[in-house]
């Protein structure tokens, strides 16, 4: 079998995990690894330790990416970065017909979205957004079970997402607290779950509103010791004034800093082991530079009908999110429960999974879902990689690999989210998007 050959653009922890190890353990057969992009170096050092099969592969600075492609040949780019770096190696890799893949958000506003889907049409490339929560166990079901018209048509979702107090804290640590950088948590963040949305009832949106606050977070949050800028956790002399630093570390644990992404906690790791003055995971968060929200709630209409009503709230004791999907012939439920407060599932049935139907005129239905293989995201990384290196599962009967259509309707519901909060108005995606995106 011939090799296609992958670069790595942003050598993050989830470079490592999802792509970098993988190609290497389980795709060897069909995939290598060819060269790594990074603006910090200290990264490539870490990522060969950590991953010594790579130890040959030739590293380069993120300003050199085009002598990476001319050095290295790649087949593909898969982008793995801070999201604000997403769009200029896709908008790169499309003018060298080379095939992207990205981690979601693709990219960090609908400006962006719409140059990438440009780009695509006169390239020789093709986009894939690595929506991993649909190959959830559990989502796959709900998709299949609209598919089977077990609901009839659909005319409701009501999705509420709650980020426990750890989790949604670290997002206000890092660089996501910036919208420059992540577009916001309705895009970071939100596009995960509006992706699922768009995906189980074949939606395009049309029309969102919005309303949102900075609530936990920022100077005013009330956990705040004190308003002052500029402090980082691992030093600062407030800390065990903090409720949030104070919940998780002991006076013996403070030179160590836990980010969620880079699991430096757990590793034992100094919050130094990557360049600081070009990633700090231990920001204080409540700095008044924040500019994002971290509680929101949103409406969206869509061309078919449907109509959603969505809420994400990042400081809660528990983790998990609560879904209903109601049809002209019957109705959905789930939930899911975990993060810091180890919340039972319904009905005391810990650990289990299952998908509640009620039949318009008919009884419950109880349907248990099976453990998926295993994995990140509920069992869905695994999956969504052997779509991506061993091409789309010829078994299976509907789309699961993401493109940046898909991309295009989650960013476009999140970024109308923040500038409905912002501008306190109805977003029309009519007037957001040019006529050769929307009239699709």
């Amino acid at each position: 079998m011939l090799k296609r050959r992958y670069v790595v653009c942003g050598v993050s922890a989830r470079a490592l995990g999802m792509f970098i190890e993988p190609i290497y353990k389980d795709f060897s057969s069909c995939a290598e690894l060819a060269g790594l992009l990074d603006i910090d170096p200290v990264r490539f050092k870490f990522c060969k330790e950590t991953v010594p099969e790579a130890a040959d592969v030739p590293v380069y600075l993120n300003t050199e990416f085009d002598k990476m492609i001319s050095e290295t040949r790649p087949d593909a780019v898969i982008v793995t970065g801070k999201d604000c770096t997403h769009f200029e190696y896709i908008i790169k890799a499309l003018a060298a017909d080379l095939d992207v893949i990205c981690e979601k958000p693709m990219c960090v506003n609908t400006r962006e979205v719409v140059e990438v889907i440009r780009a695509e049409r006169k390239s020789k490339g093709r986009v894939i957004c690595t929506f991993n929560y649909r190959y959830n166990p559990v989502h796959r079901k709900i998709r299949e079970m609209i598919l089977s018209g077990a609901v009839g048509r659909v005319t409701h979702v009501d999705l509420n997402w709650y980020i426990d107090i750890r989790h949604g804290s670290s997002y206000f640590n890092r660089w996501n607290r910036l919208r420059e950088n992540s577009g916001s948590l309705s895009i970071h963040k939100s596009s995960h779950h509006f992706d699922l949305v768009n995906w189980w009832i074949d939606g395009i949106p049309e029309t969102v509103h919005a309303m949102g606050a900075l609530n936990h977070y920022g100077p005013e949050g009330v956990f705040n010791p004190s308003k002052k800028d500029g402090r980082h956790c691992s030093t600062c002399d407030e800390k065990f004034e903090c409720a949030y630093f104070s919940r998780w570390w002991s006076r013996g644990q403070v030179q160590k800093v836990h980010d969620d992404h880079l699991d430096n906690f757990s590793l034992g790791r100094p919050a130094t082991q990557y360049d600081p003055a070009l990633y700090r995971p231990d920001k204080c968060i409540f700095d008044s530079e924040i500019n994002i929200y971290d509680t929101y709630i949103a409406n969206v209409g869509y061309r078919n009908g449907v109509l959603l009503n969505y809420s994400a709230n990042f400081s809660t004791p528990y983790e998990g999110y609560r879904l209903a999907i109601n049809g002209t012939h019957g109705r959905l439920e789930t939930e899911e429960w975990g993060g810091v407060g180890k919340v039972s599932f319904p009905m005391g049935v810990e650990g289990r999974r299952f998908i509640d139907y009620y039949p318009i005129f008919d009884s419950l239905e109880r349907i248990y879902i099976k453990d998926g293989v295993g994995g990140g995201h509920g069992g869905g990384d695994p999956l969504i990689r052997e779509d991506i290196f061993f091409g789309p599962d010829p078994h299976r009967k509907y789309k699961c690999l993401a493109d940046s259509q898909d991309a295009l309707n989650s960013i476009a519901i999140g970024d109308a989210v923040f500038n409905s909060v912002t501008g306190g108005k109805i977003i029309r995606m009519q007037e957001v998007l040019p006529p050769d995106i929307y009239d699709r």
